[in-house]
């Protein structure tokens, strides 16, 4: 890393101060194991450059007298102060009416939680087990299923009693060009370049390169061969999504889960396929003139989409603790709750989804739409982030569309340096970067205005946790193989909530978890109890015009923002109640929601409280995996990013391909709707040539 980059020593004296604050047991019976102070500042120097930067002014604004005045009550350096002080500063901050002092709180502890527990000694102190391809199965959750010696369907059979010695997924390598190699400058030319290969990217890539077109896909994240999936998070976790796993809210209020490798998303979701409900696609042709968008129209391409992905019911013997208490919580209560539909073959329910698939099992990218790309001759160059689009010519309006040249840079990925430039010259680009990276590029090209940028649509999501007397090892099995959908559409306009079980990775579970030091630990120890449900909210129930947006401000940085509109956060409340009724149900001893500051709950008389606990910004935490809108179709160029067919108005021969293009949340876990829409805009594209 350039030394430029490096912390100063007295910001590592004030981040080593909080960090053991944060996790005092690092720093005393686990001493001499390890030093949590130097791995902190060795993860923060690790992270990107925006991301790294912001928290190493947090460390720099504490070492500043009236800053720590101001936030903290005191004048005194941080690593001058004991322990108890240091703390009750800290939890100070995060009871602030200071919103900085808030953000700073949040951002210092989800920095060492994921730093501590990416640790075998932190694993250790929490019962973690080993990764599933190192042992044999614990659980009759997790292994293949005993029966016929077949991987033919969802779930790998046999009876095995290890699991398999090495990746299936087969490597990609010759294929994709990563970029360390690609050190000074290069030119390329192709018909068409695309930009991302995730779950739009992917799909647009192979429908174009099997319609003839000369396809070269460049993608900002690395390429992660089978075998370095190691199923270890914190090794993993930094590389395998945005912004080094930190990516969220300017203000931290909402964490962003999203895919950024050679895959993208469908290299770490949860395998969910859902179709676009009919009410939302006739709220999209009532709404934003894409009458088009019928079921009627789509029922086929999903059709094709499931078979080309392996998309099965999950069975019944397949559940996970946490996915049955969901599934028996909800018929006891008389509440519509369905097995999934996940898009796998040959499952060993090794519980590690969010880290990719080692196994090769889930039909990811990588696993699909991307080779049938390569076989009928795409390129892919990974590390290659793309800066900005140029047009090279003017539009007339008439024949072909004008040439671009697409300008990007390619990155160490060891070291994150800059080592080379490549510019590709086409005539249609298709920018599938998910709805944070595509209405940033298209800005900083100038391509921006209208609906780009704005209208930031999520399914802002929090988690419930139950206590149980018995063992249910969220850790293990099939993460999500259960949804209950009883309250879908509870609002008047088609809006509501489900819930479902999430994937728990020990970093991303105590990052989630409020509050710190000894209290912190108790909940991390007690995570073999726990069973986490999560909240989901089709946002935008209020039908406010905006809720979020994405912005490039004047030094280049890319700024997110986003708050709950007030029916949202009416809806947030019943999903959590609800969730936390379904842990009662089923008998938890205690159930805690992600409030910060606020007790369990352990009676239905005690479901009461919830309507007083806080939504305000980072008094709760929420995070959202499915992001979209920000470039959204329609026909109003006011109002929207693309035309119905996903061109960038103004812009021909410029589409959009990925989750920015929704007009609104769509209510279901959304990747189906994204390969959909991808494919449609493909049509499109080779319709016109």
């Amino acid at each position: 890393m350039p030394g430029s980059d490096a912390l100063s020593d007295a910001q590592r004296r004030t981040l080593h101060a909080l960090a053991e604050v944060v996790v005092p047991h690092a720093f005393r019976e686990l001493t001499p194991e390890c030093d949590l102070g130097a791995l902190t500042s060795a993860r923060l120097e690790r992270l990107p450059p925006q991301t790294r930067n912001d928290l190493a002014l947090v460390l720099s604004l504490l070492n500043n007298a009236v800053a720590r005045l101001a936030i903290g009550g005191h004048w005194t350096e941080w690593s001058q102060l004991d322990l108890a002080r240091r703390s009750e500063s800290f939890a100070r901050w995060g009871r602030s009416r200071i919103p900085i002092a808030r953000t700073a709180h949040q951002a210092i502890r989800r920095l060492v939680m994921a730093t501590w527990y990416a640790t075998p000694v932190a694993l250790k102190d929490i019962n973690v087990p080993s990764p599933l391809h190192v042992r044999a199965p614990l659980h009759a959750w997790e292994g293949p299923l005993d029966g016929p010696d077949s991987t033919d369907g969802l779930v790998a059979t046999g009876t095995r009693s290890t699991p398999p010695p090495s990746p299936r997924g087969r490597s990609l390598e010759g294929v994709i060009t990563r970029g360390a190699t690609l050190r000074g400058a290069f030119r390329f030319s192709a018909d068409v370049v695309v930009i991302g290969s995730g779950a739009g990217g992917s799909v647009a890539a192979a429908q174009l390169a099997e319609a003839g077109r000369e396809v070269l896909i460049l993608e900002g994240g690395p390429y992660i061969a089978p075998d370095e999936l190691t199923e270890d998070e914190g090794a993993l976790f930094p590389r395998l999504f945005a912004d080094g796993g930190a990516r969220a809210t300017t203000d931290l209020s909402v964490s962003l889960l999203q895919g950024a490798a050679v895959g993208g998303g469908t290299l770490v979701n949860w395998m969910m396929m859902l179709r676009t409900p009919d009410h939302v696609l006739t709220e999209w042709q009532q709404h934003f003139g894409l009458r088009d968008l019928t079921s009627a129209r789509l029922a086929p391409l999903f059709e094709r989409i499931e078979r080309a992905l392996d998309t099965e019911e999950v069975p019944d013997a397949a559940h996970s603790p946490g996915n049955r208490l969901l599934l028996d919580g909800a018929r006891k209560l008389g509440w519509h709750a369905v097995p999934a539909r996940l898009n796998a073959r040959g499952c060993v329910r090794a519980g590690t989804c969010s880290l990719g698939c080692r196994y090769g099992a889930k039909r990811s990218a990588l696993e699909t739409w991307l080779p049938r790309a390569f076989a009928a001759g795409a390129r892919l160059l990974a590390d290659t982030r793309v800066e900005r689009i140029e047009r090279l010519e003017a539009d007339t309006g008439q024949g072909a569309a004008p040439m671009k040249r697409v300008h990007a840079v390619t990155r160490d990925e060891r070291t994150g340096e800059v080592i080379g430039s490549v510019t590709v010259d086409a005539r249609t680009v298709v920018v599938a970067a998910g709805a944070i990276e595509t209405p940033a590029l298209l800005t900083r090209s100038g391509m921006g205005g209208g609906g780009v940028g704005r209208f930031l649509r999520l399914h802002p999501t929090t988690a419930v946790l139950g206590v149980y007397e018995q063992e249910v090892q969220p850790l293990s099995g099939i993460p999500l193989t259960a949804m209950c959908d009883e309250f879908a559409r509870s609002a008047a306009n088609d809006y509501g909530f489900w819930l479902e079980v999430p994937a728990v990775g020990p970093g991303l579970i105590a990052s989630a978890i409020p509050g710190f030091g000894a209290g912190h630990r108790e909940a991390m120890q007690a995570l073999a109890h726990t069973a986490p449900f999560i909240a989901l909210v089709r946002d935008g129930a209020d039908r406010r015009t905006s809720h979020g947006s994405v912005r490039v401000d004047g030094s280049g940085r890319t700024r997110i923002s986003y708050t709950l509109g007030p029916l949202d956060r009416q809806i947030m409340r019943q999903a959590v109640a609800a969730a936390a009724r379904l842990h009662l149900e089923n008998g938890a001893q205690r159930v805690h929601t992600l409030h910060r500051d606020e007790p369990p709950i352990t009676s239905s008389a005690g479901l009461a409280s919830l309507k007083a606990r806080s939504w305000a910004p980072n008094d709760v935490t929420i995070s959202s995996a499915h992001v979209n809108g920000t470039c959204r179709m329609g026909t109003d160029p006011r109002i929207s990013g693309t035309s119905p067919d996903g061109e960038r108005f103004g812009e021909r021969g410029l589409f959009v391909a990925d989750g920015s293009l929704m007009p609104t949340a769509p209510g279901v876990n959304p990747q189906e709707t994204v390969m959909a829409l991808a494919s449609l805009v493909a049509d499109a594209i080779v319709a016109r040539s």
